[in-house]
């Protein structure tokens, strides 16, 4: 009997939504692109050798990215002989302040398909304020290298995809990007999430710019997000779905669980993260009542998304 009343109202809800649209429901319109394919995004020539950076859809955007490396002879085209590439993103705010955000610095080789890969997690797009510079260093035939490129980080369009920056319990500076899905569906889907956090620089740098001792990240290893996915706009009732899975890492390093979302529209990722001990670093507990016509509460550790 209660099933029944709950889907009654639940269908109350959701007719009461199609009356008039609010603006997130505007948005639902805008059609989201899927982006598979990797291309240039920036490129440097040095000491005759070509750098062919790549990102999906040829972008940088604020959030989670895969970075492909490509080194060929500028001359020739051949694939260059290349190890011990680095890869660090540094941003110069107006002051003239420095920070980076997460990123893989030791770049790994993709001896099978000719790339170095690694990722980068922008906490902030380029704006008049705020610059970007990638710093690599490379060796080619014995001979090292080092070049530094300015490029663009664009707001990240996708709402699937937004990223969070805290400090937990601990005081410990983290953050959780979204990496897909892209493009959800009316149904279970694959949530997929990496948790850095924030090494704290050395007493003693080097005095040489930019020393990644400064500017150094971790990946996040052992830790568990417990999710509680629900509709918080008061039409919808803070109602939640079934067959979610906590996020829990593997091999990948990334955090890996499944959300279901049963329609469109506006949802928030409610998190508890828990360390290897099952101590709580950051969120609460969301009531699980029923509210129409009351906006759902959050916990203090979510992550809005619109598909």
């Amino acid at each position: 009997m209660k099933i029944l009343l709950f889907m009654a109202a639940l269908c109350v809800v959701v007719m009461s939504c199609t009356k008039g649209k609010t603006d997130y429901e505007a948005e639902i319109d805008t059609v989201v692109t899927e982006h598979v394919e990797f291309k240039e995004a920036a490129t440097v020539t040095t000491n005759g050798y070509h750098i062919r950076i790549e990102a999906l859809n040829g972008t940088f955007y604020k959030g989670y990215n895969e970075i492909r490396l490509k080194i060929t002879n500028s001359q020739t085209g051949e694939i260059s002989n290349t190890s011990g590439v680095t890869f660090l993103p540094i941003m110069t705010n107006a002051m003239g302040e420095h920070q980076s955000c997460p990123h893989r610095y030791q770049l790994m080789e993709r001896s099978d398909e000719k790339y170095f890969s690694g990722y980068a997690v922008f906490t902030e797009k380029s704006s008049l304020d705020d610059s970007w510079n990638l710093y690599l260093s490379l060796t080619i035939n014995g001979q090292t290298f080092q070049v530094a490129k300015s490029i663009n980080v664009q707001e990240q369009a996708n709402k699937n995809l937004n990223m969070t920056v805290f400090t937990g319990k601990d005081n410990e500076q983290y953050i959780i990007a979204l990496i897909s899905p892209q493009k959800p569906k009316v149904s279970e889907n694959e949530l997929l999430a990496g948790i850095y956090r924030y090494q704290k620089p050395i007493d003693n740098p080097s005095g040489v710019f930019p020393d990644p001792t400064q500017f150094s990240y971790t990946e996040v290893n052992g830790y568990m997000l417990q999710l509680d996915p629900r509709m918080p706009e008061p039409s919808m009732g803070n109602h939640s779905s079934p067959n979610n899975k906590d996020l829990t890492q593997q091999n990948d390093g990334l955090y890996h669980g499944v959300v279901n979302y049963t329609m469109t529209g506006n949802w928030t990722l409610n998190f508890i993260m828990q360390n290897q001990d099952g101590q709580i670093i950051k969120g609460t507990v969301v009531p699980d009542d029923f509210t129409p016509g009351i906006a759902g509460a959050k916990s203090d550790l979510h992550i809005d998304i619109l598909f």
